[in-house]
């Protein structure tokens, strides 16, 4: 198969990137806000992880009424970020570590301060202006929404124009009232993305992260959603919606998206430019297929790992749909096991019910009530760590798991940020706890590091709370201890370069027996024990038979040659 050999392949095929989430990871003015020059400060660090590329949430000029999603501007940086000459330092920066940038774009919904929809809701109803977005006139007299589509963080997904008496008018946000959707078969706004894409490319962007492709398309009639049953919790209904979620609308845009894409790299020689897509398609592998087809997206994310149980059987599904497309199609997966719209895996996999295969659930948002215990979590995560990095495909690390950050669950309410927590009045916490400003230092003025002082001397409060003890799992604290989860990354990284990377593009699960989870990609096996006691492999399978251990998620508890210990991952190699 084309691609199997590391000489043959794209870059993005296996590489390792890092998604910064800029409002939280360094802060270089003191103002608690984190920010382009920060990332730069920060550069080191992020090359010590081997890392090929950066992946940047949304840092675009925005109201930030849900931090970046809520695009005002596609053409510039968020003024607390800096500017598009601080970006492009960054860029130049970025190259001398050998490290590419991706950019995050939003392409169903703008914000309601965006230009466009400032000039839709001054213009009149059929106006070109409002034929960009989905503007349309109410049920009844009009004082009813055009249907009954809710919408994702909470609500109705319809919201009236009502600051004129002659206009009755109902405009669509699948997400919230600040995020007006695009209407993609407009014209205008097929161009605006095309010139966007010229853009980010001029500057030299290496490719986009294109977030929230289910809900990209409608129906043309926008017709009433079917009934859903009373189990649908009020963050899934969208997401069931069989008029606005997964459509073969949205894979026109896609194509378009695409075309545009081969065309610049076709007048530019030598750029090799991707596009990975962003939607919870998990245990559905026929969408992750219609996303990838030659014409539409390079990769797609995998989150079935990410939303496994860790449990052998869970585990053994969450790896076949993917390696079944990559070893028919060539299709690299987009592996990943933490992001800012999930709780941090440390949290999750240390769960009392996280070991039972009923605790899996389709929505990263959906969170157990029961115990954790964050030891066993890091151990598991570890293990869970090993495996991915072992994996085909490309990784992308979300900030601070390197760290071994858990989830702050304890975050005041006059303190959170997310619409998901005020939009549902308080029914769900939403994503702040996986959102806050890392810890570099133990210096609690500053802090923990994520903030450095201004001109006078003063630091601003970070823009979410930090838990007291969280210099704990600061980066300095992390290089001093050769057992911390840090050294796990850069040995992982390492061992992944000298290992992984080598072999083919493609995997198979395997039957080891016992409890064990068996991964064989070309002369690397992998094998994982999910249980809470070691577990002894066999030694003479033929998979196994001429392989040495080469590395470990428990480098320390390797005392018996074939022993796996538990809740820990070892790779062998022949």
């Amino acid at each position: 198969m084309a691609g199997n050999t590391p000489l043959q392949r794209h870059w993005w095929q296996d590489a390792l990137i890092y998604q910064v989430y800029v409002r939280s990871f360094a802060d270089s003015t003191g103002d608690g806000i984190g920010d382009i020059e920060g990332i730069r400060s920060r550069l080191d660090h992020l090359d010590s992880l081997g890392i090929d590329a950066i992946w940047l949430n949304p840092c675009y000029p925005s109201p930030q009424q849900d931090h970046g999603y809520d695009v005002a501007d596609y053409f510039g940086i968020h003024d607390e970020y800096g500017t598009l000459a601080d970006f492009d330092a960054l860029l130049a920066d970025a190259e001398q570590h050998n490290i590419k940038i991706l950019m995050d774009l939003v392409p169903s919904h703008c914000s309601n301060e965006h230009e466009w929809f400032q000039a839709a809701l001054l213009a009149e109803p059929g106006s070109a202006e409002r034929a960009r977005f989905y503007f349309r006139d109410g049920k009844g007299d009009g004082n009813e929404p055009p249907n009954n589509w809710r919408a994702a963080f909470g609500g109705s997904a319809w919201t009236r124009v009502n600051d004129r008496d002659d206009d009755g008018q109902w405009y669509l946000g699948t997400f919230t009232p600040h995020q007006p959707d695009f209407d993609h078969t407009h014209v205008d706004v097929k161009q605006h993305f095309a010139d966007i894409f010229e853009f980010w490319f001029d500057r030299g962007v290496a490719g986009f992260r294109v977030d929230a492709v289910a809900p990209t398309g409608k129906h043309p009639d926008l017709p009433d959603q079917p009934p859903v049953g009373a189990d649908v919790g009020i963050l899934d209904i969208t997401w069931v919606n069989p008029y606005t979620v997964f459509r073969p609308e949205g894979h026109d845009v896609w194509r378009e998206f695409r075309s545009t894409l081969e065309s610049y790299e076709l007048r530019h020689p030598g750029r090799d430019l991707m596009m990975v897509a962003e939607a919870y398609a998990v245990r559905r592998p026929e969408l992750v297929k219609e996303f990838t087809q030659p014409d539409q997206f390079h990769q797609m994310f995998s989150f079935d790992l990410m939303l496994s149980p860790w449990e052998k059987g869970s585990i053994e599904l969450a790896l076949r749909d993917p390696f079944e497309i990559l070893n028919s199609t060539g299709v690299a997966p987009a592996w990943t096991l933490n992001n800012h719209d999930i709780q941090r895996i440390v949290t999750r996999l240390g769960k009392a019910d996280a070991h039972l295969p009923e605790s899996w659930t389709n929505n990263n948002l959906a969170l157990s009530g029961a115990a954790i215990d964050l030891e066993l979590g890091a151990r598991r995560s570890r293990a869970m760590t090993a495996l991915i990095f072992a994996l085909p495909g490309s990784l992308y690390l979300y900030q601070g798991e390197e760290l071994g950050l858990p989830e702050v669950l304890d975050i005041p309410a006059d303190y959170r940020e997310d619409p998901i927590f005020h939009l549902t009045d308080g029914a769900e916490v939403g994503r702040d706890g996986c959102r806050i400003p890392l810890p570099w230092n133990t210096d609690v003025s500053t802090s923990f590091g994520f903030s450095k002082p201004a001109a006078d001397g003063s630091v601003g409060e970070p823009w979410l709370p930090q838990p007291a003890g969280w210099g704990a799992y600061a980066l300095a604290t992390a290089e001093d201890d050769d057992t911390s989860m840090l050294e796990l990354y850069r040995t992982a990284s390492d061992a992944r370069a000298e290992f992984a990377i080598v072999q083919p593009l493609r995997a198979e699960v395997l039957d080891l027996g016992h409890d064990l989870v068996g991964v064989r990609r070309g002369g690397l096996v992998i094998v994982v024990n999910a249980t809470m006691q070691p577990v002894a492999v066999d030694l003479e399978h033929p998979e196994l038979s001429i392989a040495r251990p080469v590395f470990s998620s428990e480098p320390n508890e390797m005392h018996t040659p074939g022993v796996i210990p538990a809740n820990s991952t070892v790779w062998f190699a022949s």
